[in-house]
């Protein structure tokens, strides 16, 4: 009634002042991590303070990292020359399927395999630079740099370097000009269309060997590593081989919540900049070696189009799997495994969990496994064993499905290997011009040097992963 005696109102839920944010952690005598952080029940009473008697103990499973065996790694230079050679394989057979002859015949015009009249000479050149130019540059800047006297074998070293790349660019150019004087402008527009595209996503960046988050991650995973202790397993850091062998990615394993997600920043853009390298670079080489001759093709001539079109595809996943398992390796897989794992993720819940009690989110707070929190107007369950993630942001999410199993990467690659495979082994199968058979059975020998290194890699790593979770449960 108007004026009259008010009566102890219902309690009201704060939605402005959040509880004070959890800092602290200790480790009890089990090893694991215990915290006390403030309950907010959705039909009780509202958040209270840290010092009220309405606290729980919460408890932080930690987390036990693997010892991973060292894996032999391919140097830049050994790679580029794998590369190179089987680039120069497969640009040769894509030449076989668009100028083979049928010399057999009593009355071919022809008594040789190959029409190599109709092949420009100048072209081919111009294809063995573009194919050769990550080799030649990683000669340039790797062989001999660390030379610390200055003698007579360094300066000679040196001048060879710079008569290389003059020789190389100087030999693009006089291809260039032969190919200007004998083209139409379409064809040359061919030629530069993958600069024009490398310029928009790199700019006037030539060494893409290393990584441009390179120097700080390390700034930023190194910082109070004098404080680290070493010989405890939660605390080591393990090295792993980068882009610039010079600058190796350490992983810091921590449970403070603003490191983790600052780790797990810069290695989503690292991981985005060799993701970019790969398809750039496998683009490229599907491109030259199977796009460019084809566009070069006289008018006069019959083209098998839908094997030409095979042999891009074959060139174009090849590289993709050669590249991704060079520029991702498994000791650069196992850093994102871990902090993935240190990162979580987290899963929006609408109903079901009325009685539940629910949480304010932190960002300083590490929550374990199945709390519920309330975050921007929504409740959101914690889904991995430590979670520290920003429940809204789809980008840690992504993270966490595509790193938190230590495989995934490697079980992708393989059994897209795989699938190449045994579709070329169904295509040798079920043809029998010789063109095919010699195009398919070189690419089958190309393709088991690769599928022997992944599964080498997958079966070691599958047993450290494996003995991590015995010693586990």
């Amino acid at each position: 009634m108007a004026g009259g005696r008010r009566g102890p109102g219902r309690p009201q839920l704060s939605r402005t002042a959040p509880p004070p944010p959890i800092h602290a952690a200790n480790m009890g005598t089990a090893g694991q991590t215990t915290m006390t952080t403030t309950i907010r029940h959705r039909n009780g009473p509202g958040a209270m303070p840290a010092s009220a008697p309405l606290t729980t103990l919460i408890t932080i499973t930690p987390i036990h990292h693997p010892s991973i065996p060292v894996l032999p790694v391919e140097g830049s230079l050994t790679f580029e020359v794998t590369v190179v050679l089987y680039l120069f394989t497969v640009l040769f057979l894509q030449y076989v399927n668009i100028y083979k002859t049928v010399w057999w015949l009593p009355l071919s015009p022809s008594q040789t395999a190959m029409n190599l009249y109709l092949i420009d000479p100048y072209l081919v050149v111009f294809i063995v630079i573009v194919l050769t130019r990550r080799l030649v540059w990683n000669l340039v800047t790797e062989v001999y740099r660390d030379v610390t006297v200055f003698s007579v074998l360094y300066y000679l070293i040196k001048s060879i370097k710079l008569v290389i790349a003059i020789g190389v660019v100087g030999a693009a150019f006089w291809s260039l000009w032969k190919l200007f004087l004998s083209n139409s402008p379409l064809n040359l527009f061919f030629l530069a269309y993958p600069l024009v595209s490398y310029f928009l996503l790199y700019g006037l960046t030539f060494d893409l060997n290393k990584s441009v988050f390179a120097t700080t991650i390390n700034k930023l995973l190194q910082k109070g590593e004098t404080s680290t202790n070493h010989s405890s397993p939660e605390k080591t850091l393990s090295p792993i081989p980068n882009l610039s062998p010079k600058e190796p990615i350490l992983h810091k394993c921590t449970h403070i919540a603003v490191e983790v997600r600052k780790e797990a920043d810069i290695l989503k853009y690292d991981f985005n900049a060799r993701m970019k390298n790969v398809l750039f670079n496998s683009m490229v080489c599907a491109y030259y070696v199977g796009f460019v001759p084809i566009c070069f093709l006289q008018p006069s001539m019959n083209l098998d189009l839908w094997w030409a079109c095979l042999m891009i595809a074959f060139v174009w996943i090849n590289s993709f799997i050669m590249f991704s398992s060079h520029f991702l390796p498994a000791y650069y897989c196992d850093t994102l495994h871990r902090c993935s794992l240190h990162l979580g993720k987290w899963q929006k819940v609408d109903h079901g969990y009325g009685n539940t009690p629910q949480h304010l989110w932190s960002d300083s707070t590490v929550w374990p496994q199945g709390v519920l929190v309330r975050y921007n107007k929504g409740l959101y369950k914690a889904m991995g064993q430590q979670n520290v993630a920003l429940p809204s942001e789809g980008s840690y999410g992504r993270f966490y499905f595509m790193f938190h199993q230590p495989l995934r990467v490697l079980n992708g690659l393989l059994s897209l290997q795989v699938v190449v495979i045994l579709f070329q082994l169904y295509l040798l199968a079920m043809h029998s011009h010789w063109n095919h058979v010699i195009s398919l059975s070189l690419l089958l020998f190309c393709n088991y040097y690769v599928l022997f290194r992944l599964l080498r890699d997958r079966f070691i790593l599958g047993q450290a992963y494996h003995v991590k979770e015995q010693d586990v449960e």
